[in-house]
């Protein structure tokens, strides 16, 4: 079916909305319409080249919802009018990784950037008589998608669109980056280090949790007067004055988990995150860096000496058909706050308006909503 997309050609330009040609689903596969899509940082990496993808054009957008209108063959759990959730990660529940409870680390994430669909290895998409790269086999920034069934997790019907597409990826990331990652318990301090739509996630996993002091550092002010709404504690402009802050706060023995989940990392910016750490505390690293920038600022010996635990996490070390559902449910019993996420709805051909918001700190979370002129 002919339908559009955004696409990127080169690195850093503008996305497109181009025409695109999506294939019919085959053994496995779904297709479905999508109702909304989240604007998360990772589709910018995209752009600058920090993620790169196996070739060009690229169609952008790894966090959506939407509705199912046809399944092929194989597909059993799933059925045309079901709503549901696109997770980034896919997950067979059969490879070595699966079967260890590391669902998040699915053998099939292997080829989420090489553009190939997991069913037959060829591209579902193409643009312009050229094969096109869906972000994480997914592509959200279209109205419609064929997608294996791996990455697709039924959920409650009852839930808006706007709001569940942000735990494909954003939502669950976070929370599990401070419940799972960083393993906070009752009492814990914690620091949380950007509060985007990730970052405000790993704040209210710290709240749920039982953190005691709830530490924020984000240069946004009126993010930082938020993330204090949301359950923060303390909130800071940069890493020197909340160096300070949780240092007086806590005695001097500083943050027992620090989060960080700041819009790009870098790898001078490592040994300051740990610094925040307390002795015996764990850092978690949610934040992407460029897959080039391999140098990084850490001083091994106090590592070692203060025995602190350096955390790499993705998708917040969850499993997403289960995560995504229970996240959800904790949404419409009014324990998760998802409504005051979303700072504002896009239309696809405002997507580079809505990107421009994002880097310039205008939003917590932008979503591109799709209706019947997009269908």
């Amino acid at each position: 079916m002919k339908t559009k997309g955004a696409l990127i050609w080169e690195f850093n330009k503008p996305w497109s909305i181009e025409e695109i040609e999506i294939g019919d689903p085959v053994q496995d596969e779904v297709k479905i319409r999508m109702e909304a899509s989240g604007m998360c940082h990772s589709d910018h990496h995209l752009v600058t080249g920090g993620i790169p993808m196996a070739g060009f054009p690229v169609l952008g957008g790894h966090e959506g919802a939407g509705v199912v209108t046809e399944v092929g063959p194989g597909v059993e759990d799933l059925a045309p009018g079901d709503h549901v959730v696109l997770s980034f990660i896919p997950s067979c529940g059969r490879c070595p990784s699966c079967q260890a409870g590391l669902r998040n680390l699915c053998d099939l994430g292997a080829g989420l950037l090489n553009g190939t669909s997991v069913s037959d290895g060829t591209h579902r998409i193409h643009a312009q008589g050229k094969p096109v790269f869906p972000m994480t086999l997914l592509g959200t920034f279209s109205p419609y998608m064929v997608v294996h069934k791996s990455s697709v997790v039924k959920i409650d019907p009852s839930v808006p669109f706007e709001v569940a597409c942000l735990v494909g990826c954003g939502v669950t990331t976070g929370y599990g980056s401070a419940v799972r990652a960083g393993d906070i318990r009752p009492g814990d301090d914690v620091a949380v280090v950007g509060v985007g739509g990730v970052g405000m996630s790993a704040l209210q996993g710290a709240v749920n949790a039982g953190a005691r002091n709830i530490f924020v550092i984000e240069p946004v002010e009126w993010k930082r007067d938020a993330a204090l709404k949301f359950g923060g504690t303390h909130a800071y402009p940069d890493l020197e004055s909340a160096f300070a802050g949780v240092a007086e706060v806590t005695q001097g023995l500083m943050a027992k988990k620090v989060i960080v989940t700041v819009g790009e990392l870098h790898g001078n910016d490592v040994d300051n995150y740990v610094n925040l750490t307390s002795k015996g505390g764990t850092c978690v690293l949610t934040a992407i860096g460029s897959m080039l920038d391999t140098q990084v600022t850490l001083n091994l010996a106090m590592l070692t000496l203060l025995q602190k635990n350096l955390q790499g996490t993705i998708f917040g070390g969850g499993n997403p058909h289960f995560d995504i559902p229970q996240l959800l449910s904790m949404y419409k019993a009014g324990k998760l706050n998802l409504d005051d996420m979303i700072t504002r709805q896009y239309k696809l051909e405002q997507i580079n308006e809505g990107y421009s918001d994002m880097l310039e700190g205008k939003n917590i979370r932008g979503v591109i909503r799709y209706t019947d002129n997009d269908w």
